[in-house]
């Protein structure tokens, strides 16, 4: 009988130590709002049986969650669509170092943190080009092939853009501060102001319907909300992307500033080595191809190749000189860059 009851006992033990392998989970944070990555998330569970909980917020939204939750907080990886936010993430401690020889070989050390003795604070796995946008019968392609361009009285009156503090901005300005200086990055953003079309207001795709009505000449965007209308059927859509031309700026000098979207794992996760396999798993030519196809990003992992062919027209094929210096940088003078916005009258 108590041979049975043992028994008995190790068949359950192995039953609900199954049941717990089954339940394994991953609490995400995720900045990134966007429908086709929902294939992703189901594509990861399906492979490992980890089930993800997501939470939805933006960037500012999600580091001020961690840091109100501190070591209750059951965040295990965090995705965020800004390399600055990344960067201010990082140097508040919210993150904890990865160490993964399969991110180290796949992700370029250009689109991931500066790597401690402890591991890699967070990794890029996606960007957007911050390109210029033109009305191809009113402006010379000549006449905005550089972000410096935007502030050259010629363009007076030309300019939409959207809000100077929102992120993809803040890391354009913060670039074009480490390439310029400050005393010169602040001189071109008052240039920018006084050639604005109108008040700064709505996003990328406002910009771009702006130039297509008339409303303005010039505009900057991320490259995948202009990914988005070069594949729309709509008639409307198509004849606004038959009027304006695409520039990728600086070819000639720094390059073209790239928007990264990365991810981290939390400081307190409470799952670190499901999230480790979730971030690894970013980095596979799977889910590289759903940033690239899904979601009109570019990837970053080596060796995966572009095939979304929005993507590959407005590039040219898909070759861009692309600005290399270091994300740190970028995200320390996202400071003085709201200082100078302010300075000089950029809403």
């Amino acid at each position: 009988m108590i041979k049975k009851a043992v028994g008995l006992a190790s068949v359950l033990l192995a039953v609900s130590a199954g049941a717990f392998a089954q339940e394994q989970v991953l609490n995400l944070y995720s900045a990134r709002h966007y429908s086709t990555d929902e294939a992703l998330y189901a594509n990861f569970t399906k492979a490992t049986g980890i089930k993800i909980n997501r939470v939805d917020a933006d960037d500012a939204g999600i580091l001020a969650r961690l840091k109100a939750e501190g070591t209750a907080s059951p965040a295990d990886v965090i995705l965020l669509v800004d390399a600055a936010r990344l960067h201010k993430g990082e140097v508040e401690g919210l993150f904890q170092p990865i160490k993964s020889k399969l991110l180290d070989d796949a992700i370029p050390a250009q689109y991931r943190a500066k790597a401690t003795p402890e591991g890699t604070p967070w990794f890029g796995f996606s960007t957007r080009a911050r390109v210029i946008v033109y009305d191809k019968i009113k402006v010379k392609r000549e006449d905005v092939d550089t972000y410096e361009e935007l502030a050259d009285p010629k363009n007076k009156g030309k300019i939409c853009i959207r809000s100077g503090s929102h992120p993809y901005n803040l890391s354009l300005f913060g670039a074009i501060t480490e390439h310029l200086g400050e005393q010169k990055a602040e001189a071109w953003l008052k240039g920018v102001v006084a050639n604005l079309a109108r008040d700064p207001k709505g996003g990328d795709t406002d910009q771009i319907k702006g130039v297509g009505s008339g409303e303005c000449q010039i505009a900057v965007s991320n490259t995948y909300y202009i990914a988005r209308l070069l594949r729309s059927s709509s008639p409307e859509d198509k004849a606004l992307m038959e009027r304006v031309g695409v520039v990728f700026p600086n070819q000639a000098s720094w390059g073209t500033h790239l928007n990264i979207a990365g991810g981290a794992v939390a400081k307190n996760a409470k799952n670190p080595a499901n999230a480790v396999k979730f971030l690894e798993y970013l980095a596979s030519a799977e889910a590289q191809n759903y940033f690239a196809n899904g979601n009109n990003e570019w990837p970053t992992a080596k060796g995966v190749k572009v095939s979304n062919a929005a993507l590959q027209s407005m590039s040219g094929g898909g070759d861009f000189k692309t600005e290399t210096i270091p994300l740190a940088a970028v995200g320390a003078n996202q400071v003085k860059v709201q200082q100078m916005l302010d300075r000089v009258g950029f809403k």
